[in-house]
C-alpha cells in the first residue's frame, strides 16, 4: 500500500462529473455554479472526467470520447479555458472540497501532439504503424512505457496539473507499469503533499485476457504500492451477477469479505453502484425501496463512496461518452435521492468507518447484514479495547415469495463480526436508534425485527 495513504479516505464521498453532459452548456462554469448543491450532498472530492482536448481522427460518435485525448497539457476549449478550470477548483476548495481530474496515460488520439512530436513513444504494429492492444478501442493508439523519455514527460505533466487540482483518477491504471505510478506519486508529492490517487483497476477476466496475449497487466494488490484508492471491479462479477439473478447473495458477501485479508490494512476501495462505464443502478433496480437499500449499503461498505452525477436523480439511461447526452435531472417518476444521500454522507463521516474490521453476511436470499468493529488497542497492546461498532441491515432484492411477512426477524446470534464476535455480544437486548430513519430499533431475546427499509445502528 502507498505508505502515506490515510484511512480517513474511507469516510469521504467522491462525486464524478462529465462536464460535457452535466449541463446543456457543457462548461466548467456551469459545474462551478452548481458546486454548492454538489457539496450539499456531502461531497468531499469532485472528480472531473477528462478535461483535455479530444482528437478528431477516428472519433467515435459526433463529439468523440473524452478518453481519446489529443493534448495532455491543454484544456478542452468546448469546456472553457484553463482559467475557468482554475476558478472551478478554487471555488470547490473554498467550499471544502478537493478536485481530481482524469489521467488517461495508456493511450492518446491518433492525431495527438505526442504522436506527431514523439512517435517513438508509441506502440507500433509489425508494419510500423500505430496501433492499440485492445481491439474495440479503435479511436486511440497506445503509448509504450519502454521509453523513459515518456515517463519524464508524463510526470512533468502531472506536476503541472497538481498546481491546480488535488489528485488524479488514473484510467486503466492496471496496464501501465506500477513503477511509473510509484515514481509519479513520489514526484507529485513533493509539490502537492496529500495528492489523492485513484486507480481504475480492472476486472480479473480482463487481466487474464491481457496476460494471455503477453500484455503486462497488474493486479489490485500490486497497484496498491502506488495508489490510495482502487475500483472494485474485483467483485463486480458477483455484484452484477446477483442483480441479474445469476449469482446468490452469499457469493457476493464472500467476495466483499475476501477483500479484508487479500489487501493491505489501509486498503481503499471506491464503492460505486454505477459509473460512466457501467449501467445506471436505477436501470437494474426498479423498486425505489430496494434502490435505497443498495444506496445505504454503498455508503456502509468499507471504502470511499463514488457517486456518478445523476445518480441522485434516479437517472436510468447510461449517458453516451461520444455524443451530447445531457443528464436528465428531472426523473420520470419524480424520485429525488438527494436528501437520502445527504443523510448517508453524515453517517459515513462517523469515526467507526475509518479504521475497522468489516464483515458482510447473507441473512436470507435477499437480506444482508454488515458489521464494522472499530480497531482500537490499549497502549501496551496486551488487550483489545472494544471500540465503536456499527451494524447495517439491507434488503437487496424483491422477494420471489409474495407471501413474505412484512416483518423479518433476524437472529443476531447467527451473525458474526469480522473480529469473531456475534452480534448478540455487540448489540445486547435493548433499544437502538436507526441512524437513517432516526427511529428506535428494539433488540429482544437476541432478535432484531427488520421491515425492509435499510437501517444502521451504532454502539
Amino acid at each position: 500500500m502507498a505508505f502515506n495513504t490515510p484511512k480517513s479516505l474511507r469516510n469521504q464521498v467522491i462525486y464524478s462529473v462529465f462536464v460535457r453532459n452535466y449541463s446543456k452548456e457543457g462548461t466548467f462554469e456551469k459545474v462551478r455554479e452548481d458546486l454548492p448543491r454538489i457539496r450539499s450532498l456531502g461531497t468531499d472530492i469532485l472528480w472531473l472526467m477528462p478535461v483535455h482536448p479530444i482528437g478528431v481522427k477516428n472519433r467515435k460518435g459526433t463529439l468523440g470520447s473524452p478518453y481519446a485525448i489529443s493534448d495532455y497539457r491543454a484544456v478542452n476549449p468546448e469546456y472553457g479555458t484553463e482559467e475557468d478550470l482554475k476558478a472551478l477548483a478554487e471555488e470547490a476548495h473554498a467550499l471544502g472540497m478537493k478536485v481530481i481530474i482524469d489521467v488517461v496515460y495508456n493511450h492518446t488520439s491518433p492525431d495527438s501532439v505526442l504522436s506527431r512530436k514523439h512517435p517513438e513513444w508509441f506502440y507500433h504494429k509489425e508494419d510500423g504503424s500505430f496501433g492499440n492492444k485492445v481491439g474495440d478501442w479503435w479511436d486511440v493508439i497506445d503509448l509504450d512505457y519502454a521509453d523513459r523519455g515518456l515517463w519524464a514527460y508524463q510526470i512533468e505533466t502531472l506536476k503541472k496539473w497538481a498546481g491546480i487540482v488535488d489528485g488524479f483518477r488514473c484510467d486503466v491504471a492496471s496496464i501501465i507499469p506500477v513503477g511509473f505510478w510509484e515514481e509519479a506519486r513520489k514526484a507529485v508529492e513533493e509539490i502537492h503533499p496529500g495528492t489523492v490517487w485513484l486507480a481504475e483497476s480492472v476486472e480479473a477476466e480482463f487481466i487474464k485476457y491481457l496476460r494471455s496475449r503477453r500484455i503486462p497487466a497488474w493486479s489490485d494488490a500490486e497497484l496498491y504500492s502506488a495508489f490510495d484508492l482502487e475500483y472494485e471491479y474485483d467483485i463486480y462479477e458477483e455484484f452484477y451477477g446477483f442483480l441479474k439473478g445469476e449469482k446468490p447473495l452469499p457469493e457476493y458477501c464472500a467476495a466483499v469479505n475476501r477483500q479484508e485479508f487479500i489487501y493491505p490494512d489501509n486498503y481503499g476501495k471506491a464503492r460505486y453502484l454505477e459509473n460512466h462505464d457501467r449501467p445506471r443502478i436505477r436501470s437494474l433496480v426498479k423498486d425505489p425501496r430496494i434502490l435505497k437499500n443498495w444506496l445505504a449499503l454503498q455508503f456502509f461498505h468499507k471504502g470511499t463512496v463514488l457517486l456518478y452525477a445523476g445518480q441522485e436523480a434516479g437517472c436510468t439511461r447510461q449517458p453516451s461518452l461520444f455524443d451530447r447526452d445531457t443528464v436528465n435531472w428531472e426523473a420520470d417518476d419524480g424520485i429525488d435521492l438527494s436528501a437520502y444521500i445527504c443523510r448517508l454522507s453524515e453517517i459515513k463521516h462517523l469515526p467507526v468507518f475509518t479504521d475497522s474490521t468489516y464483515r458482510m453476511t447473507a441473512v436470507s436470499d435477499t437480506i444482508a447484514a454488515a458489521v464494522h468493529t472499530e480497531n482500537e488497542w490499549l497502549p501496551d497492546e496486551q488487550e483489545a479495547r472494544k471500540g465503536q461498532a456499527a451494524a447495517g441491515f439491507f434488503c437487496l432484492k424483491e422477494s420471489a415469495d409474495a407471501g413474505q411477512p412484512a416483518e423479518y426477524r433476524i437472529d443476531l446470534s447467527r451473525i458474526k463480526s469480522g473480529d469473531g464476535r456475534t452480534l448478540t455480544d455487540i448489540f445486547p437486548d435493548g433499544n437502538y436508534k436507526d441512524l437513517i430513519g432516526k427511529k428506535i430499533v428494539p433488540v429482544k431475546d437476541g432478535k432484531l425485527f427488520f421491515h425492509g427499509d435499510a437501517i444502521i445502528i451504532v454502539r
